[in-house]
């Protein structure tokens, strides 16, 4: 199954696209999803536990796991920072 995975500030530098499509196996969770991220994607690790994901436009909880179907859209959130 396929999911689009989109990117924003840092971790669209850090990644170097705005957003992939990965391909998961059927009933993998957002946690496969990081594992795969990581390692397509290893400067993502600079952020890793302090970004939260989105999917399909609602946030989940910092560790939080969700099974994933096909066609599902989960962004990648970094910290906001700022002044």
């Amino acid at each position: 199954m396929d999911v689009r995975v989109l990117f924003f500030a840092r971790s669209r530098e850090l990644a170097g696209t705005s957003e992939a499509s990965v391909t998961l196996e059927p009933g993998s969770t957002t946690t496969v999803l990081l594992q795969q991220l990581l390692q397509k994607y290893p400067q993502l690790q600079e952020l890793q536990g302090s970004f939260v994901f989105s999917l399909n436009q609602e946030y989940l909880a910092p560790g939080e796991e969700q099974p994933l179907k096909g066609g599902d859209e989960v962004a990648v959130i970094p910290p906001i920072s700022g002044g």
